[in-house]
């Protein structure tokens, strides 16, 4: 199993699977362990998979998260796949999915996760991350308080530093 990062920096075994979607006119295959199936696919199949507490969706940084609007808290776990460092587009719709749609579980960073993103992803929202494989994880920890203040108000703060200092 591999490892998964927590917002606190603590590392443990990663008992979610992300379902890579089918290929065209196949169904959607379940292992049986806790699943993120594609947001489309989830959408699709609603009615199929609510309540289920071992159902979340991952989303593509070109998926819109507005497609949730409303449903984001029937899901115990939401993934943003970033596709390559340089892909800004999964901070957007952490912040997205936490500022404009109140999303309370927990929100995943997969793919090409690197060290030097996680503080700024868990400032846009995210609660855990799942490292690209060639990176270590026991640095996590130290990566994710790197910064003691940040300027700018962010899903952490919703004040910046000027007015934290003037109160």
């Amino acid at each position: 199993m591999p490892d998964i990062i927590s917002k606190d920096g603590s590392v443990k075994a990663d008992s979610w699977v992300v379902v890579p979607r089918p290929a065209e006119g196949e169904a959607l295959e379940l292992s049986g362990a806790p699943s993120l199936i594609p947001m489309d696919l989830w959408l699709a199949g609603r009615d199929q998979f609510k309540g289920r507490s071992d159902i979340g969706v991952w989303l593509e940084s070109h998926d819109e998260p507005e497609a949730l609007e409303g449903l984001v808290n029937e899901l115990p776990l939401i993934a943003v796949n970033f596709p390559k460092f340089s892909d800004g587009r999964g901070y957007s719709i952490g912040r997205l999915l936490r500022e404009r749609f109140g999303f309370t579980n927990e929100l995943r960073a997969i793919g090409d996760v690197l060290l030097d993103q996680l503080q700024f992803m868990k400032r846009c929202g995210f609660d855990s991350y799942a490292l690209r494989e060639d990176k270590d994880s026991s640095k996590a920890a130290a990566c994710l308080s790197f910064f003691s203040n940040s300027y700018q108000a962010a899903t952490d703060t919703d004040v910046p530093l000027f007015r934290r200092r003037t109160s």
